[in-house]
């Protein structure tokens, strides 16, 4: 059976931004993650087994991307908007990716991306060996817009 080729490398980002619209300040927080140049392919919930932290992976513009990302945008004014990941990992298997955006701090919500991890493993009856967690504010001046991101990478 023919497979797609699996992940060995990840990295987590996060951005936010303001825009014209809604559409442009996504654009924006995605170009302040540093995956703005490449076509997001989003993929649920699983890191694959022995992937690699790499701080700023390096993708060609225009390539694939995998990437599991919580993202809120808004055009209220004042609106407090937060995305945040976070990635549970094992020491002899696959990780645990949870993706969460809310009308929240940040804080907020990588509290509850750490709840949501921790409920994931004991779904799964596995035990999680660390936690990794990593968010994005705004205050929304016109249209503006929070993002988090696992992007994984060969």
């Amino acid at each position: 059976m023919q497979c797609l080729p699996m992940p060995t490398k990840y990295s987590l980002v996060s951005g936010s931004s303001e825009g014209a619209t809604e559409l442009n300040a996504f654009d924006g927080a995605l170009l302040q993650a540093g995956i703005g140049n490449v076509n997001l392919v989003r993929v649920s919930s699983i890191l694959p087994p022995r992937a690699e932290y790499v701080k700023n992976l390096h993708v060609p513009p225009g390539n694939l991307l995998p990437v599991a990302y919580a993202s809120i945008t808004s055009v209220e004014l004042g609106d407090v908007i937060s995305a945040a990941v976070g990635i549970g990992h094992t020491e002899d298997t696959f990780g645990v990716i949870m993706e969460y955006s809310g009308h929240c701090s940040a804080g907020e919500a990588e509290e509850t991306i750490r709840m949501m991890v921790e409920d994931a493993f004991r779904r799964r009856g596995m035990k999680a060996s660390r936690i990794e967690v990593i968010g994005a504010q705004h205050t929304v001046v016109r249209a503006g817009c929070a993002f988090a991101a696992v992007p994984m990478w060969y």
